[in-house]
């Protein structure tokens, strides 16, 4: 199936040959007839699947040739904001038609200003949204089309009570449509309360791993992860490198030794101001930086092509966080890595990763770093285990009680 067999306006088709695409991913194809034809929509789906274009390509067919503000997005950061009107822009640039988008952390006068020249659909995080709205420099009364990205994200940041605000904005006989990578009790409350007779689509299981990512574990003592992570970046195959932190202060300390150690690199959180996170993915995205460290801001929205490796500098939390992390890399059909460091004090959560996943991660371990002093193995690159022959790799699973005892001791 190619985008003609689904598409019939000439500019978005232009538009899609411009990116390149040549074949809609199973998300796309699985819910354009619904979306085209008007349904509400809930959407399941993995990160990296498709899915902005899942929702935009059927809207901005349906809107072409309509003037006014039609469509609204509502995502939950500002990096996922900005990713998902890029994405409408490039989609409409040989039509008469305007995507703008609204956010926090930058002054709100030029989009006051932006907001008065039009737009057909815009793209805003719930709190800027609602600045406006009370501003009166928008309204919401002609929207046609209501679309809430990463909604379990949106929840997860506490963005339920402006989502009701909003809701009171725009017009009861509308489309909603619901796009989420997981859908948990609260998700699956919401869609009920916002959608009228949806048609639930799950286009992937959502607590699985892109089969094009190879995953891999790195045992490590806590003093010894820098120099780990050196090492590792001394292989030429690792050329864009995303690295997650848990906190705000790792991520500007690491960025310090990897900076210090001659790596080039860059930073972005959220205590960084909109103006640096935006050229701190602006040099990631050109090539300019080798590596962005990143909190889990970063782990949803961001949509850079090419990325080699994701590395989980410090292992998440929630499982599931650790899919979303590692599905920035092998997007779009691309093969990519995911290292993932773990110290002995980690063992739970890993447990819980490959309990999610449904099978065990690969161990390895480098003289001098392992945490437990276990037989060396000098690993090669990730890219180089594929089908895991021949390197001792090990999981947590394969660990015996006294073993596993042992190495927390050790933590």
């Amino acid at each position: 199936m190619t985008f003609r067999d689904l598409l019939s306006d000439e500019h978005l088709l232009r538009a899609i040959a411009d990116q390149g695409w040549t074949e809609p991913t199973p998300i796309q194809k699985a819910t354009y007839e619904a979306v085209a034809s008007g349904r509400d929509v809930v959407g399941i789906a993995q990160t990296g699947t498709g899915k902005t274009a899942a929702f935009l390509l059927p809207v901005l067919e349906r809107q072409m040739g309509h003037d006014g503000l039609r469509t609204l997005v509502l995502c939950p950061t500002r990096e996922l904001a900005q990713q998902v009107a890029d994405d409408a822009r490039a989609l409409l640039a040989h039509a008469d038609m305007w995507a703008g988008e609204v956010y926090g952390g930058v002054p709100i006068r030029p989009q006051i200003r932006d907001l008065k020249a039009g737009f057909e659909v815009l793209v805003a995080t719930p709190g800027r949204l609602i600045d406006h709205l009370e501003r009166r420099s928008l309204r919401l009364d002609e929207i046609r089309t209501l679309i809430l990205d990463e909604a379990d994200r949106m929840l997860d940041m506490g963005f339920r009570p402006q989502i009701e605000t909003i809701l009171r904005s725009v017009p009861k006989e509308r489309q909603t449509l619901l796009f989420s990578a997981t859908m948990p009790n609260g998700v699956h409350a919401l869609a009920l309360r916002l959608c009228r007779d949806p048609e639930w689509i799950r286009a992937t299981p959502d607590t699985t791993a892109a089969e094009t990512v190879e995953q891999i574990v790195y045992s490590v003592r806590p003093d010894r992860k820098v120099d780990l992570l050196i090492e590792l970046l001394e292989d030429d195959e690792m050329d864009q490198v995303l690295i997650f932190t848990r906190t705000k202060r790792g991520a500007d300390l690491l960025h310090h030794r990897l900076k210090a150690a001659g790596i080039g690199v860059t930073v972005t959180h959220g205590d960084r101001d909109m103006k640096h996170r935006t050229r701190a993915l602006e040099a990631f995205a050109d090539g300019s930086s080798r590596v962005l460290v990143a909190t889990d801001v970063a782990q949803r929205g961001l949509d850079i092509e090419g990325i080699s490796h994701v590395v989980n500098y410090d292992i998440p939390q929630d499982p599931e966080d650790y899919v979303h992390r590692i599905g920035r890399t092998g997007r779009a059909g691309l093969e990519g890595d995911a290292i993932t460091f773990v110290t002995a004090t980690d063992l739970g959560q890993l447990k819980s990763i490959e309990r999610l996943l449904g099978y065990p991660l690969p161990m390895v371990s480098l003289e001098g770093f392992d945490y437990a002093g276990a037989p060396a193995e000098r690993a090669a690159p990730a890219r180089r285990h594929r089908g895991g022959s021949g390197l001792g790799s090990r999981s947590v699973a394969d660990l015996t009680p006294e073993e596993r005892a042992e190495l927390l001791k050790l933590g």
